[in-house]
């Protein structure tokens, strides 16, 4: 376990790169809230992982009020963001990058946007909470990682109760081009972060929580200082250390933050905890604040439409299930440069082939943009001129060069060789590649073959060992019958021979009594015989 002993030291992590950052499009204006749409559209499934334990909770033809739980799992749940009434449940395209189609809630709005009742007790004096509650909280709440990857929070903070944790890291960083959702909450919302930095450092018992800002975002840094400087309990305030860390894509990646922040280089195959450290994005730590302190489910979320494809870029509070086409149209709608439409930002987002799909707890971004302002298109690709560039950026230390080679062949016991599930798709090889490569797209392909080849053979192992069980198990009926069948025939031949024996010795007895009865007949004197002998 590696202790920071001196929180104030930053580390420089290898390659990245300076991209165009155009975070002033939206970043200088006051969020708004976006306008209600007439329909919102809920995927039932809004985090990594399975629904293990899934439970519909709410049916066509349901009212439904403003934070109501509509489904729930084992780790998560799913609420009703506004009020109104549940026309549908269907298959809806969902924001993915092979446009796929999910199942959802198809809720159509009163317009009353009406709480029921609270639907959880509001805890202020969050002292009192223990770590099982506190857990048990983020579950029924619907708590996801807002940073994109949307683990559920109930298990990532499960680790309190595993490792002993000794650091928070808080990834303020929000690297990534043209998004700026998270530097607008912090501006906006900087007491309410702090809160729910205290919350986990209360409950989950640990010493301290570096804050890590890249230095683009002055505003969002004053704000939480300010915060941070007047919150009044002395004690707690002195085990949280603002970090300003230098603008380099891509070091709000979870590693990367964590060497800058720490030294730690996180080696494969572990995770943050098995270091003593764990990481909340910003906007999960002030959702967990809403969770414990207000007693609200997650069923909204800051995010940024912009890009030079919209008319007016900004921050919108939105509910979940707002339909894209209806946050670009209350930003304006579409210019003429609106080329390509992209959920997430220009390195690490995924094109979409359409805006009627919904918001949902993993968009921090909506980004129209011209063509060339992609970090790479399939359409403009060249064959590799193997100049190395794209090896002096990468953050994880690979030969992307290599790894695409292999993925293009599909070659994947040497990509896996060449440490492909390392490669942590920042982007950062495809941007400076001469030839336009789309890298990133190799790469997620062949990590995707890889795990259907996985989930395949998993899925023939278990087959086999059904086909071989069931094998087993007729083999073992047919030899149970057969003993069964055995035993029967022989308990009929003992029956039978006992009655043959009964049958043989009531023949001898019979015999016997004719015997008897037959020599009675011999010996027994005639008639003629006596009267001979009385007239004698």
């Amino acid at each position: 376990m590696t202790h920071p002993q001196n929180p104030s030291r930053l580390w420089r992590i290898k390659g990245g790169i300076h991209p165009p950052f155009h975070k002033d499009l939206s970043a200088h204006k006051a969020s708004k809230p976006a306008p209600l749409p007439r329909t919102l559209i809920l995927p039932f499934k809004q985090m990594s992982g399975n629904l293990a334990g899934f439970q519909q909770l709410a049916h066509i033809g349901d009212y439904v009020y403003k934070g109501q739980a509509l489904a729930r799992c084992s780790v998560s749940t799913l609420h009703a963001p506004s009020s109104g009434y549940i026309r549908a449940i269907e298959e809806r395209p969902i924001p993915h990058p092979s446009g796929l189609q999910d199942r959802c809630f198809i809720l159509d709005l009163d317009g009353k946007d009406e709480w029921g009742e609270l639907p959880y007790t509001p805890y202020p004096d969050y002292r009192q909470l223990t770590l099982p509650q506190l857990l048990q909280r983020l579950q029924e709440t619907g708590i996801t990682g807002l940073g994109g990857a949307v683990f559920p929070t109930r298990i990532k903070l499960g680790a309190l109760g595993q490792h002993t944790i000794h650091t928070l890291l808080v990834n303020g960083a929000e690297c990534e081009p043209y998004i700026s959702c998270d530097d607008k909450l912090m501006q906006e919302q900087p007491q309410a972060i702090i809160e729910g930095i205290m919350v986990i450092l209360t409950v989950g018992n640990i010493e301290q929580c570096l804050i890590g800002i890249e230095d683009n975002k002055p505003e969002a840094i004053a704000q939480l200082q300010q915060a941070l400087a007047d919150h009044p309990n002395q004690r707690l305030r002195q085990r949280i250390h603002l970090r300003t860390i230098p603008s380099i894509y891509p070091s709000g990646d979870e590693k990367q933050l964590t060497h800058i922040l720490t030294g730690v280089k996180v080696a494969p195959n572990t995770r943050l905890p098995d270091y003593g450290l764990l990481m909340q994005n910003v906007a999960t730590v002030h959702s967990i604040y809403q969770a414990v302190v207000q007693g609200k489910p997650l069923i909204e979320r800051y995010v940024t439409v912009t890009g030079q494809g919209i008319q007016q870029p900004q921050n919108f509070r939105a509910l979940l299930g707002t339909p894209f086409a209806h946050l670009i149209a209350s930003a304006g709608g579409y210019t003429q440069h609106a080329e390509r439409l992209l959920m997430g930002g220009p390195m690490m987002g995924y094109q979409l082939s359409s805006d009627a799909i919904p918001l949902v707890k993993a968009t921090n971004c909506i980004l129209s943009v011209p063509t060339n302002e992609l970090a790479y298109s399939p359409d403009l690709a060249m064959p590799c001129i193997r100049c190395g560039k794209c090896t002096e950026v990468c953050p994880v230390d690979l030969l992307p060069q290599q790894l695409y080679w292999h993925a293009r062949a599909e070659n994947h016991e040497q990509a896996q060789k060449h440490q492909l599930f390392s490669c942590i798709e920042c982007g950062c090889c495809a941007y400076v590649c001469p030839s336009k490569i789309p890298l990133v797209q190799y790469y997620r392909r062949a990590k995707a073959m890889i795990r259907d080849e996985q989930s395949n053979k998993a899925k023939a192992a278990v087959a086999k060992e059904r086909h071989e069980f069931r094998a087993f198990r007729l083999e073992r009926n047919k030899a149970e019958k057969a003993k069964k069948l055995a035993e029967h025939k022989k308990k009929v031949q003992q029956k039978t021979s006992s009655n043959d024996a009964k049958k043989a010795a009531i023949k001898a007895a019979m015999a016997r009594a004719k015997a008897k009865k037959a020599a009675a007949e011999t010996t027994k004197p005639t008639n003629s015989t006596v009267n001979k002998s009385e007239s004698e």
